[in-house]
């Protein structure tokens, strides 16, 4: 028997709200991610090494994404920013 077995019918209609939610975040983070992979692309051309807010950000960046796939794939219960703390 699989956690998912015994969830309340309102429990996974309120998941799947959350889910278009950070659906529409996780398409905002690829954006934010374009643009800062650019701007660190530059960042190099000008000066011959990374920013590194850029580099802490972009790290934490990707620990975001990640946590956004793993909730929206049904692999974590946790739901990620702005539901909970940004990594």
């Amino acid at each position: 028997m699989s956690q998912y077995d015994k969830k309340p019918e309102s429990s996974i209609w309120g998941r799947g709200l959350g889910m278009i939610v950070l659906g529409i975040l996780f398409s905002l983070a690829g954006t934010v991610l374009f643009v800062v992979a650019v701007f660190q692309f530059v960042c190099v051309l000008a000066g011959n090494e990374p920013n590194t807010r850029l580099l802490v950000f972009g790290r934490s960046l990707s620990v975001y994404i990640q946590q956004l796939v793993d909730f929206q794939t049904f692999n974590s219960e946790v739901k990620p920013f702005p539901f909970s703390d940004w990594p």
